[in-house]
């Protein structure tokens, strides 16, 4: 993904926060449509993969016109704002999947409770790296996951909150990973008109 200052530089990340925002994305999708009735758990992942190879290449093509990053801008994971981030997530992750699979003995809300830490995690993260698009992301998918602990107290399917907190929010790492391109070619564009004059 991309991050901007105030003056609206590219901050570093592009390929790498991308990257890893379709890998998860495509967990998310992959592991979350299976408890879905016939023939929907095929549909979704064939058009999760579509989607994720389709972000993938225009990434690729995208990422050499993009401003070179400079130096200095955000510690990137080396920052001890991440760590504590990652840290932290690790933690709220852990503890209360062991809180919802062996006290409340309710795994099938492990996915809401993984789609709200993650989404609160980019949080931080959007300060820490200059990152507005990761509050949007992180908002997305916190909803997400209190959406899904919503549908299954209301009575829904397993595969129901699969798709609602764990379909979801794989569709909205994809979306974010398209916004960020989108900035990337919007910014080379203007750049580029930029040079002109």
């Amino acid at each position: 993904m991309t991050g901007t200052d105030n003056d609206g530089r590219r901050l570093s990340g592009l390929v790498v926060g991308s990257l890893v925002a379709l890998g998860f994305g495509t967990g998310f999708v992959m592991a979350n449509s299976g408890g879905l009735p016939s023939p929907w758990p095929t549909v979704i992942r064939i058009a999760g993969a579509v989607v994720a190879i389709a972000l993938l290449v225009t990434l690729l093509r995208v990422a050499p016109s993009a401003p070179a990053p400079r130096q200095g801008d955000v510690a990137g994971f080396t920052d001890r704002r991440y760590l504590y981030t990652v840290a932290g997530e690790i933690v709220a992750l852990f503890g209360g999947l062991y809180v919802i699979n062996q006290v409340l003995d309710a795994p099938e809300v492990g996915v809401a409770w993984v789609a709200v830490v993650v989404g609160v995690h980019f949080f931080p993260l959007a300060r820490a790296w200059r990152m507005p698009l990761y509050n949007w992301l992180g908002t997305a998918m916190t909803a997400l996951g209190v959406a899904g602990f919503l549908a299954h107290a209301l009575g829904a399917s397993d595969g129901t909150v699969g798709l609602i907190a764990g379909v979801g929010s794989g569709a909205a790492l994809y979306a974010t990973v398209a916004a960020a391109i989108q900035d990337t070619r919007t910014r080379a564009t203007q750049g580029a008109y930029g040079n002109q004059q």
